[in-house]
């Protein structure tokens, strides 16, 4: 049976739905209805799969709810997930061996899920080269700096197993970039091709002259790339005088407080791009 609500005049005007409405105070209309455009809203599962771990956001409202980091992941680790939020889309972002079950589980529960490799469409223009190559951390990064701040000449710097220095220019063309060891990859490395120099780690305060061996090593390493960092900026400088720096990724963020420019430190550039090419291709 079909109700239908008229006025007086006898037109029929709005769905039953409203009339049930009316019998309620308009501010418990007003809490219904902010309550159920609330819930039907999509709810996006981002996820960035790197070298030595995964990072999730759950994105609803055009905002990341949670984010989450897992040195373990697969699909039990979905499963959970999809019992606490009620996701209809996603993307999933990797630069390690392909999980094949995990890519299987996504397709089957998400109503859209976009698995990110050189075919998917991008809102940015990429000319580097080998883009099959191409890691997806470093173009979702790119993706969410100019998302970000569309328009700008913007230098990504992502510090984490590797760092990648990507050059985006405001127009939104994507020129390529560099890559060096990471901070814990050179601490391995002094270690690893050494017979007699320890592992070490980060300390807070890093002098500028190691008095000790293992000073010596972190003062080497960690303003080596600081001066690295600051080097990259310089020489950007030089042909993009408004240039703007992002710097995100795994290792410690004091590298901003050391760099001599001006800087946006955000942890969460990666899933932020990673959301922007997913929104991107729902509307294509």
């Amino acid at each position: 049976m079909n109700f239908i609500l008229c006025d007086g005049t006898g037109e029929e005007v709005i769905p039953f739905l409203f009339f049930i409405l009316c019998a309620f105070d308009m501010s418990v209309i007003s809490s219904f209805l902010f309550f159920f455009v609330e819930n039907i809203r999509e709810v996006n599962l981002i996820i960035e799969q790197g070298n030595t771990s995964s990072k999730v956001a759950v994105y609803k409202n055009g905002h990341i709810e949670a984010s989450f980091v897992y040195k373990q992941f697969g699909v039990s680790v979905v499963a959970a997930l999809f019992e606490k939020y009620a996701f209809t889309q996603g993307i999933l972002s990797t630069v390690i061996d392909t999980d094949d079950e995990l890519i299987a589980y996504l397709k089957n529960k998400l109503q859209r899920f976009v698995f990110l490799d050189e075919h998917v469409a991008l809102p940015i223009k990429v000319e580097y080269g080998t883009p099959k190559t191409l890691g997806k951390d470093r173009l979702a990064a790119v993706v969410g700096a100019n998302y970000l701040r569309p328009g700008k000449n913007l230098l990504v710097i992502d510090a984490g197993t590797a760092i990648t220095y990507e050059v985006i220019e405001a127009p939104g063309i994507f020129l390529g970039g560099n890559i060096s060891p990471g901070m814990t990859t050179r601490f391995r490395a002094l270690n690893h091709f050494t017979k007699k120099l320890p592992l070490v780690t980060e300390e807070d305060d890093i002098p500028l002259i190691g008095r000790s061996t293992e000073t010596a090593i972190q003062a080497g390493v960690v303003n080596g790339i600081v001066y690295e960092m600051d080097g990259y900026i310089d020489e950007l400088k030089v042909k993009y005088p408004d240039l703007l720096v992002f710097l995100t990724g795994g290792d410690d963020f004091s590298f901003d407080t050391n760099l001599k420019s001006i800087i946006f430190a955000d942890r969460f550039l990666v899933l932020k791009g990673l959301n922007r090419i997913l929104s991107y291709n729902d509307k294509l």
